[in-house]
């Protein structure tokens, strides 16, 4: 368990991830009910995908944004559930230092990501109903790409910034990680060094990931409802506001969830409701997304009809 005295950063070369349940009978249960759920959240988003790809009428911005959130939403619960699920067939609890910091890094890098694809998607939504006439000028190929490549820049920072803080700590003590994946509070409570620089970090980079994009959001959607009740026709206001929808959902679903995750560090006790609100944001919402934009819209369910069930037999 001792670790190479040059670095003198941590004595711990492992962690002990406590999971989800203790007993063989519930972990059977786990593994199953885990194991379809990423089957459909894998297939569901990847539906989504090739369904805009497939599809001409979804060659628009909106769709463009959807199918980058399809892929962050495989590459989120990809991070976390197949681990979870080979340790459970192994019946191996432990993560290397390496592995849970690596862990940790694509979490927060897809999690970042999704906080300003999430604000992105809002900013569409707000050009083409209060500033239709100049949209394709503003949300052209070429700003959605930058969009894009500045929330990727943007979230890898954010993630490397808290990697490198978190190798600083010193894990001397206990190594059970009372989560079924890595994340920064758990860990901030094995530390024997002060986590308190950590965690104002953490409360820096969070009101920043997440307070900005939100008031900016709040923004966004105020002058959409407002552009909408100006909009007489019913059919128009009903058209208007089911293309928001979805899109509301899905942003009360992931900030709700990420704000009650990391808006307080809590004890031991409070670890217990922290993984309920894990599973939450690693399964449950990739897994809900696609259901989500696909029930309330028309073209999305028409693209998945053909990509699915009309694909031509080749003879």
């Amino acid at each position: 368990m001792e670790s190479d005295t040059r670095t003198n950063r941590t004595t711990l070369t492992d962690f002990i991830l406590l999971g989800l349940v203790e007993s063989e009978e519930l972990q059977s249960v786990v593994f199953v009910l885990f194991l379809f759920a990423y089957m459909v959240t894998v297939g569901g988003n990847l539906s989504i995908l090739a369904a805009i790809l497939a599809e001409p009428k979804l060659h628009t911005p909106m769709y463009f944004f959807l199918g980058n959130l399809s892929v962050l939403d495989v590459g989120c619960i990809t991070v976390t559930v197949p681990p979870m699920l080979d340790r459970l067939l192994s019946h191996k609890r432990t993560i290397s230092y390496d592995a849970c910091l690596s862990q940790l890094f694509f979490f927060h890098l897809f999690g970042g990501m999704d906080c300003f694809l999430l604000t992105a998607m809002a900013y569409d939504r707000f050009l083409a109903i209060c500033r239709p006439l100049t949209y394709s000028t503003r949300m052209s190929q070429e700003v959605q790409r930058i969009l894009v490549a500045v929330s990727w820049a943007c979230a890898f920072t954010n993630a490397l910034t808290h990697t490198i803080a978190l190798s600083t700590l010193n894990f001397c003590g206990p190594n059970e990680v009372n989560h079924f994946y890595c994340d920064l509070p758990q860990l901030f409570q094995l530390s024997c060094s002060s986590t308190q620089l950590n965690e104002l970090l953490l409360f820096a980079l969070g009101f920043l990931m997440a307070g900005t994009p939100v008031v900016l959001i709040i923004t966004s959607y105020i002058h959409v409802a407002a552009a909408v009740l100006r909009i007489r026709s019913v059919e128009g206001r009903k058209k208007a506001f089911s293309t928001c929808g979805s899109h509301l959902t899905v942003v009360c679903l992931f900030y709700g969830t990420g704000i009650f995750n990391y808006m307080r560090l809590g004890s031991e006790e409070a670890s217990d409701k922290d993984k309920g609100v894990g599973v939450f944001n690693t399964v449950i919402n990739p897994m809900l997304n696609p259901v989500i934009y696909s029930l309330r819209n028309p073209d999305v369910k028409g693209a998945l009809w053909k990509v699915l069930v009309r694909r031509p037999i080749l003879t």
